[in-house]
């Protein structure tokens, strides 16, 4: 075999398999280089599955006569023009690959005209090696590119594309994308002239609200919180959906970077751990996110789709994520109409308190078992004094009745005061709204939990040595990173030496993971600290022990409560963090309101 330069149409045909997959990522392409032109209004039209006819149209800076046939040309780019420019990519595309590629296995055709020029031109590919000369043509300021039978002339790969709705399918997925990224810019999408998608732009929060109920739906945004927190250099925006609001596949989860829709681990990971506690099994939140960095800060050429990064500090970045999350998650909780103004945007705690004075408490102080013996756990339910014009309606035990309040003025807590039990399950509550079903046992197991977590938060966390160390074999690579990491293992109850190069003895664990596998904890948290620079799995076996004993020590049902013991339950689900869902992700309560029952009785018709 004799070493031969490649011909330049072999060259891009051979790039064209990494830059073009399918017809979404010629359209892919083809917006993000609009993006880049400054356009804030670009129409796609696509014909077929985008096989037969892919047109992206759009009011960008244009191109001038001299350097259209260059678009065309392998490695030319007005994006980059140094290393330095590599290092700090703001722009959507900038490896100058995309146009040529693409040109190499279709039929192209782009008409562009500058905006310091009277007359727009174009210029035509198909594959070949024909010199392209711009001819003169009639276009407004902005760029077309016209794109007509993909792989007309590489059959093979022609093959491997599915049906006309399957590809289309790809195509409307990709542009809903790009439009919840650039509220500013305005998208049309047209299907065998047949218009899917008219998304003018947004410039004012209620205009992007719209577009993201438009494109996921009103029930996301209706169940959504937004979310907003800057710290170290790094911001964080969007909408996070309520626990309850969770999704059967991970089909509604959209991050993006500096406004490059991204898939990575590290996030996933990060946001995964602060739905942890609130989030039912097997299933999967749904979030649109913004995160904005330096560019310095972030590698988004490591791939050549550009759909993944490298971020330079990633256990900042995850720390940042999670911390945000978290602290937004844990607001799921009742609140009045002004609380939830006086929140934060960015979720964090909301700072005013409730009354909780009052009578009628039900305590419990039994040490944690396999903490220290001063640490306790308390379950305080402390009634708060109700509006003395107003009284329960009702009870279950013994029905009485009683005025609603005297005035409209007159302000109820969020979760209201409790009217009775039914069927030793749940609690009926009045409030300003209409009626709160809550379910008792759920709810006072989130409250317990909570509880739990923050006396164990408090204490830190307490080791027990074992009586025989058990020994672990790793590679040498993870017998160094424990090496390394002492002191973050140390931090979460593992002490551990190493016996030699691929060895390593587990000498003690926290004393609340108590007969806990130890070998299977280290080997977890030592892939966690390769993988994301730090470990969660710890804290995750430590909150399991939590909410099982949360779930051991909350009232059953069928036991039967007084009205004040309702009432205290009802407060303490208001100063609770995460209330809104016990440990397993269900909902504790529900809203009934006015209107609601109206309707169910045919009320007003």
């Amino acid at each position: 075999m004799h070493i031969q330069q490649l011909p330049p149409q072999l060259v891009n045909q051979i790039a064209a398999g990494e830059v073009v997959e399918r017809p979404a990522s010629v359209v892919k392409e083809l917006i993000e280089n609009s993006l880049d032109a400054g356009a804030n209004r670009i129409e796609i039209d696509v014909e077929q599955g985008g096989v037969k006819l892919m047109r992206v149209r759009d009011n960008g800076v244009g191109v001038v006569e001299d350097e259209l046939a260059l678009a065309l040309s392998r490695h030319a780019t007005s994006k980059v023009s140094s290393l330095e420019d590599l290092e700090a990519i703001q722009s959507m595309g900038f490896r100058g690959e995309a146009l040529p590629s693409i040109s190499s296995v279709s039929r192209l055709k782009m008409t562009s005209r500058n905006q310091e020029s009277d007359s727009a031109w174009e210029v035509s590919g198909d594959g070949s090696e024909t010199e392209m000369t711009p001819r003169p043509a009639a276009h407004p300021q902005g760029t077309t590119v016209e794109v007509r039978d993909l792989f007309f002339n590489t059959p093979a790969r022609r093959k491997f594309l599915r049906a006309e709705k399957t590809e289309f399918g790809h195509i409307e997925t990709l542009v809903r994308r790009l439009a919840l990224a650039r509220f500013d810019v305005g998208f049309s999408l047209q299907h065998n002239r047949r218009q899917i998608l008219s998304l003018p732009p947004c410039t004012q929060q209620i205009d992007r609200e719209r577009r993201i109920a438009d494109l996921l739906g009103a029930v996301f945004l209706e169940n959504a919180l937004f979310v907003e927190h800057e710290a170290v250099g790094l911001k964080l925006f969007g909408w996070v959906a309520r626990p309850t609001f969770s999704r059967s596949q991970a089909d509604m989860q959209f991050f993006y970077v500096n406004q490059r829709m991204v898939r990575d681990r590290l996030v996933t990971h990060a946001v995964r751990q602060a739905y942890q506690d609130v989030l039912y099994h097997g299933r999967h939140p749904a979030y649109l996110l913004f995160l904005e960095l330096d560019p310095r800060k972030v590698d988004v050429n490591v791939h050549p789709t550009k759909h993944e990064v490298r971020f330079r500090d990633g256990r900042l970045v995850h720390d940042f994520l999670f911390r945000g999350l978290h602290s937004a998650l844990a607001e799921t909780r009742p609140q009045t109409a002004d609380e939830s103004d006086m929140a934060a945007p960015s979720g964090g705690a909301f700072t005013g308190s409730l009354d909780a004075s009052g009578s009628g408490s039900l305590q419990s102080s039994e040490p944690i078992e396999g903490t220290s013996p001063g640490v306790q756990h308390t379950m305080n339910w402390r009634v708060a004094e109700r509006p003395s014009s107003y009284r329960a309606a009702f009870q279950v035990q013994k029905p009485s009745a009683a005025p609603l309040p005297q005035s409209e003025d007159e302000t109820l807590p969020p979760l209201g005061y409790a009217l009775g039990q039914l069927q030793g399950i749940y609690v009926l509550a009045q409030n300003q709204d209409g009626l709160v079903l809550v379910d008792m046992h759920a709810a006072h197991e989130r409250i317990t939990y909570e509880r739990f977590k923050q006396t164990y938060n408090d204490v830190g966390i307490t080791r027990q040595p074992l009586l025989v160390p058990v020994t672990v074999r790793v590679s040498s690579r993870e017998a160094d990173l424990a090496e390394n990491q002492s002191s973050i293992l140390e931090s979460v109850g593992l002490e551990v030496s190493r016996l030699g190069a691929d060895a390593l003895a587990v000498r003690a664990i926290p004393a609340i993971l108590q007969g806990a596998d130890a070998e299977r904890l280290l080997r977890d948290v030592l892939s966690d600290l390769a993988e994301f620079g730090e470990s969660s799995r710890i804290k995750e076996e430590i909150d399991k022990v939590l909410a099982t004993m949360a779930c051991h020590g909350s009232v059953r049902a069928n036991r039967r409560l007084t009205l004040d013991e309702m009432n205290a339950l009802l407060r303490d689900m208001e100063r609770t963090e995460r209330a809104d869902q016990c440990n397993h992700g269900r909902p504790t309560w529900v809203q009934l309101s006015m209107t609601e029952l109206d309707k169910l009785f045919l009320r007003g018709r």
